[in-house]
């Protein structure tokens, strides 16, 4: 295929592996750990790039207004980057190398929009070196900030919402009182402002009611706007896309009466949203190895070693942990219990309470606190869905802890045809996949 702008004399960097002859995603898993040396097994990653052009698909079926914008901490992969880029999505940047890595994939910088609370002001200077316009702003030191060194930017108020708030219990964006403190200051410098950007919890069950009172402070804060002369025409409405097509269709639901109400399309309001994990989570399988395990009763206050009974429990350590791919659950996030690869037992094999650990014997390496598992040997492979919003370079971030992770990306030849067919090009080597 042909070469992205801009990228016409870059070596390619990784390899598609188109799957012929009934070859599917498991069969490159088996593949990949066929090649391993037994005493050198490491982990690896598994992309595979229909993905993110069905989510893309169901995204555009499903929502009517919502520009999807990628945010680039949530997956910094150079597949995932030239294929959203190739379909025309926004991205939100939060530092310096991140809008590098945009503009390098050809992203036009009004496509682009700088994030962040607390900017550096060299990565403001930047800002304005390369034309990236669109900026959040919550506070008057930033927003002075911005005035002397990027006076042409376009900002985007970003406003505290009462769910986010709920959620995080910080305070996180500006009130719309101040907002109006905000929007007088710019107006005094000569900054322009054109819209508000939301911060929106990444679990609500109570959409109507955040949803609700969130895009009624926002009207609030654009009649504000149209009161001192400023055009705001953006709707930010951030995030909070899982990658379920049931939750998808639920936000729609309930988002569709709101903004019809409060900025119906004759508003001429572009509403954005910041769909990282609902395009990127599905599209990524990670394969860990079974290093140990040990046999533990579980009690109140721990664990202790041997098996009295029923109450037994197996501890599993892995070869990767907190300190590499699993680090979102330092964050808080829960890391779902994984598959077992070609594991031999029956279909009725007994099942029992597991933990899983990374390689360390840090307390804090604890990466599945229980799940129900056949009983594991040493040397055999778990496999964890979604791993693609796990928000580190190149989805395995190379730390003093953990190397970068080798990545292999796949395609079906039916999902290839169909990226072509959205105009998606890559900075890759092709070669077929056959069983």
């Amino acid at each position: 295929m042909g070469k992205m702008k801009g990228l016409a004399d870059r070596p390619a960097g990784y390899t598609v592996e188109l799957l012929g002859g009934g070859a599917t995603l498991d069969d490159v898993i088996d593949e990949r750990i066929r090649e391993q040396a037994p005493v050198e097994k490491s982990a690896f990653i598994v992309g595979d790039l229909g993905a993110l052009i069905r989510q893309h698909s169901l995204w555009k079926s499903a929502t009517q207004r919502l520009q999807p914008y990628f945010p680039l901490r949530c997956n910094r992969s150079p597949a995932v980057l030239e294929v959203l880029a190739s379909l025309g999505l926004g991205f939100v940047c939060a530092n310096k190398a991140e809008v590098n890595l945009a503009l390098e994939h050809g992203v036009p910088p009004d496509n682009i929009i700088l994030s962040g609370v607390c900017k550096q002001l060299a990565l403001i200077k930047a800002a304005a070196k390369h034309e990236v316009h669109h900026l959040v702003c919550e506070n008057e030191a930033e927003l002075a900030k911005i005035a002397r060194l990027h006076p042409r930017a376009k900002l985007l108020l970003q406003l505290s919402t009462e769910a986010h708030a709920a959620e995080t219990s910080m305070a996180f964006g500006a009130t719309p009182k101040s907002c109006r403190h905000l929007l007088e200051a710019a107006k005094v410098l000569g900054v322009q402002v054109v819209g508000v950007a939301l911060q929106m919890p990444t679990s609500c069950l109570e959409l109507q009611r955040a949803y609700g009172h969130a895009l009624a402070d926002a009207r609030s804060v654009f009649d504000m706007g149209a009161d001192l002369g400023f055009n705001m025409n953006i709707l930010d409405i951030g995030g909070g896309f899982t990658g379920s097509e049931f939750q998808l269709k639920q936000v729609e639901s309930v988002l569709g009466p709101l903004l019809e109400a409060y900025f119906p399309p004759l508003s001429g309001v572009r509403v954005l949203a910041q769909s990282g994990s609902f395009y990127v989570a599905s599209a990524f399988t990670l394969a860990v190895n079974v290093i140990a395990k040990e046999v533990v009763t579980r009690c109140w206050d721990g664990f202790v070693p041997g098996d009295n009974g029923e109450d037994a429990e197996f501890l599993y350590y892995m070869n990767e942990g907190v300190y590499g791919p699993f680090g979102v659950k330092l964050l808080g996030n829960a890391i779902a219990a994984p598959s077992v690869h070609k594991h031999a037992p029956c279909a009725d094999a007994a099942m029992y309470p597991s933990s899983l650990w990374g390689p360390t014997l840090d307390q804090l390496d604890f990466v599945v606190e229980r799940c129900l598992l056949p009983e594991l040997n040493v040397g055999d492979w778990l496999l964890f869905a979604n791993m693609g919003a796990c928000g580190l370079d190149d989805l395995a971030g190379a730390t003093c802890a953990s190397p970068q992770l080798p990545v292999y990306y796949t395609a079906t030849s039916s999902d290839w045809y169909e990226m072509q067919e959205a105009g998606v090009t890559l900075d890759s080597a092709i070669k077929t996949f056959f069983v």
